[in-house]
């Protein structure tokens, strides 16, 4: 392996390439040039890079004032031109990989990313794929490209898959202190991306292959996404045994080993856990085997907008209205707590079916003003007032955001479907929770 190259990222005088600046790349570039690499961040948005290169932040586990001073010290740039491909000695790749309408991987975006980096390749370059894939991306997908351009992978170009683990809104695990998986589809190559990572990671974690690596991804979302699937499930089923599902989860989560604890919810929300595990379910369905446990959870998951849309609308029969004509307010929606990322949320699916219904939706979120919605912006309360939350007939609070009144909801709503536990052991007429019999 190169010793020029090895030496540059030992001493951080390489100069990095992160591709795709949203909630992966972004912050992953911001760490690289805090400890004192020159980063170029890439981007198809103009709009974007043009932000960035003002210092404005986006991201809000980025500290936007740190990217402010990275920017003004000439530690980081942002760019659309691949052309400074030619001056790096790493990229990392992350892009978005979402699923098309039939749930199968979209892998769009890396093979875009593929056909501009094979026109700025040169010696000496280390690649590493973060997005989110299939087990064999890395090997059937970027690697051929590569070797098609003449370059030796292992001797003059380095090819590893390492999987992205970033939880946006999580204050105690960020970059620097979250395990990052690293493989190399040489050992070689292995060897120079643990060297490149180590300078930014606390502890990196080399695997034997890039399927392995790219197994890893799908396997801890997939683990939750089951997981939350069966605690859906059991949710439902105390509901009709009448017993409290949230009371259970607690007494359960006392037992010091053998247990984890999940709660229910209104649906599945973010880039990872909806996604990911149908990667693995259409990669084994090519090798004609039915992936049953990440189907079955899917599903589950995938219903329980719909069960939300049955409390509210069994709230409202109990004081003899309908769904249709009612005036309805949902709090939150972002997919989880504090934090403004509205990816695959399912506020998104039960703003929709209500709508469906005859419902007029009206949404409040203090981190999220606006939304995408039927090709248009459609903006949420500016503040959450007793005038307002009389006006409807029925609150429904699909994220629990620390910095929510809840007590002036409860005062002053007439029908609340409550889907997070925000008030726990209540049993007011008023107040329908999920997974309470």
């Amino acid at each position: 392996m190169s010793a020029l190259l090895l030496s540059k990222f030992k001493e951080r005088k390489a100069r990095v390439g992160v591709i795709g600046l949203g909630y992966v790349g972004l912050p992953l570039a911001v760490e690289f040039a805090k400890v004192g690499f020159d980063v170029i961040g890439l981007d198809v948005d103009a709009q974007r890079t043009a932000r960035l290169n003002r210092g404005e932040n986006y991201i809000k586990d980025v500290d936007g004032d740190e990217l402010a001073e990275l920017v003004a010290a000439g530690k980081f740039k942002a760019t659309t031109d691949y052309g400074y491909v030619r001056k790096l000695d790493a990229v990392s790749i992350c892009v978005p990989t979402p699923l098309n309408k039939l749930k199968d991987p979209d892998v769009s975006f890396i093979v875009d990313v593929m056909d501009h980096l094979v026109e700025n390749l040169h010696d000496d370059l280390l690649i590493v794929l973060e997005s989110t894939t299939y087990p064999g991306t890395t090997r059937e997908l970027v690697l051929p490209r590569l070797e098609k351009t003449g370059y030796t992978i292992g001797e003059s170009i380095y090819l590893c898959f390492s999987p992205e683990r970033i939880d946006p809104g999580n204050v105690h695990y960020q970059v620097h202190n979250t395990p990052k998986v690293i493989g190399g589809v040489t050992e070689t190559c292995t060897k120079v991306g643990h060297a490149l990572y180590q300078q930014i990671v606390e502890t990196v974690v080399p695997v034997s292959s890039p399927e392995s690596a790219e197994m890893v991804k799908l396997l801890e979302n997939t683990y939750r996404s089951i997981n939350i699937g069966l605690v859906n499930e059991i949710a439902l089923m105390c509901e009709k045994l009448g017993v409290d599902v949230w009371e259970v989860i607690d007494a359960a989560a006392t037992k010091p080993f053998g247990f984890m604890k999940f709660t229910p919810g209104p649906g599945l929300g973010g880039h990872c856990i909806p996604i990911d595990p149908h990667y693995l379910s259409w990669k084994m369905k090519t090798l004609d085997y039915k992936a049953r446990f990440i189907e079955l959870a899917g599903e589950i998951n995938t219903d329980m907008p719909y069960h939300v849309v049955e409390l509210v609308s069994k709230g409202l029969n109990r004081r003899q209205k309908a769904v249709n004509g009612s005036r309805i307010l949902i709090l939150g929606v972002a997919y989880k707590k504090d934090i403004d990322d509205v990816r695959e949320s399912p506020a998104l699916d039960v703003i929709k079916l209500l709508e469906e219904e005859g419902a007029t939706v009206e949404y409040y979120d203090p981190y999220v003003r606006t939304i995408r919605w039927k090709e248009t912006e459609k903006p949420g309360l500016k503040t959450m007032t007793p005038e307002n939350i009389r006006e409807m007939d029925a609150v429904v609070i699909l994220t629990d955001h620390g910095n929510v009144n809840y007590d002036l909801v409860k005062r002053e709503a007439k029908l609340i479907i409550d889907t997070r536990n925000v008030y726990p052991l209540n049993h007011d007429a008023h107040i329908i929770r999920l997974g309470v019999g």
